[in-house]
């Protein structure tokens, strides 16, 4: 790798040379933060003097963090900033599969949000799926909070807006608390779908400044929604997003999936462990999971508790509440689960 030069006579403890000051500063991260957590996730010990590291540890450890570090000098070098957020992703990565290349995942960027950040895949599942809604009119993106499952499809949808691959985007969601009956709710229109869409148009300003989203959404180029609003509509030239779908009836996404019109994609996302439907409604996720998988131009993407982007404890907690759901089941314990999903929306990118 270039730049990099490793000593292999010392066996024990390596020795990595690197050859750019500017770049190794950003490798190492301020107060060699970056370091520190490399240390803690992968369990080895490394020794900073200057530009050169020592790593010590299991001998798979190490080889493990060789890796990490020369492809993470390679794209700082490429002009590519690193934070600790992306060094976290990096060593899941790389523990997770070594066949693949940092470079190819990180760098893959979907758009650059008003704030100017790059928003980009952190997980080999999210690099697939975004690369299926590239090249699928209709995925399905499955698995639990944190995954960046509707973070990134609305990102594709401002990234194809934007090259005017589409002329709207359409942002949706059961109000499945209401039944869908918006007039039980107190209160104008405004006012009864808001608390129901605010993750939508939370995701939405973080992407762009709140003025152009909201000249967007006034002049009805973007859409946010209840599904019960899709009804009777044939959606063209459309980016349509469905978001905690696993809270649709069969017939809700039957009439959401014939919407599709020409030129459109759409991205359905859920987590069919979430399911707040009364008992013994069939969830139009689990089912479309059942009966359209292998047909031609649909793809299923699926995440796991691995793939969580949010703060390192939000996997901890995730983890904490699936035993405690297993452990009820077990114990026959009945009545519906409330859902626990941490703040902070579903970010590719939590930089």
């Amino acid at each position: 790798m270039t730049g990099l030069k490793a000593h292999p006579e010392d066996t024990l403890i390596p020795r990595i040379q690197f050859e750019d000051t500017g770049t190794v500063k950003l490798l190492y991260g301020e107060n060699d933060e970056n370091l520190k957590l490399i240390e803690k996730y992968l369990k080895v010990r490394i020794q900073a003097r200057g530009n050169t590291l020592t790593v010590g540890g299991d001998p798979l450890d190490r080889s493990l963090t060789e890796r990490l570090l020369q492809e993470l000098y390679e794209i700082i070098r490429r002009g590519h900033p690193i934070y600790p957020s992306d060094v976290l992703s990096a060593i899941r990565i790389l523990s997770g599969n070594q066949a693949v290349r940092l470079q190819d995942i990180l760098l893959d960027t979907i758009y650059i949000s008003s704030k100017r950040r790059r928003i980009t895949p952190k997980s080999l599942a999210q690099k697939q799926y975004i690369d299926a809604i590239r090249t699928h009119d209709l995925v399905f993106g499955i698995g639990p909070a944190g995954t960046g499952k509707t973070y990134l499809a609305m990102a594709m949808g401002v990234a194809a807006l934007t090259k005017k691959e589409v002329h709207r985007i359409i942002l949706t969601r059961p109000a499945v608390e209401a039944g869908e009956r918006l007039g039980f709710l107190p209160g104008d229109l405004l006012e009864k779908v808001n608390p129901y869409l605010r993750p939508l148009y939370d995701a939405l300003h973080d992407m762009m400044d709140f003025e152009t989203g909201s000249h967007l959404i006034e002049k009805g180029i973007i859409e946010v929604a209840p599904l019960a609003f899709m009804r009777g509509r044939t959606l063209n030239d459309s980016f349509v997003i469905l978001d905690e779908a696993q809270n649709t009836t069969s017939e809700q996404m039957k009439m959401f999936l014939t919407r599709l019109g020409f030129g459109s994609k759409a991205v359905v996302t859920g987590d069919i462990t979430q399911i707040d439907l009364p008992a013994g409604r069939i969830s139009g996720l689990v089912e479309a999971n059942e009966i359209l998988t292998g047909i031609k131009g649909i793809h299923f993407s699926y995440f796991t508790e691995k793939d969580v982007v949010r703060h390192p404890l939000v996997l901890d907690i995730i983890r904490a509440y699936e035993t405690l759901g297993r452990g009820r089941s077990s114990n026959g314990a009945g009545g519906r689960e409330e859902k626990k999903e941490p703040a902070g929306g579903e970010h590719g990118d939590p930089k």
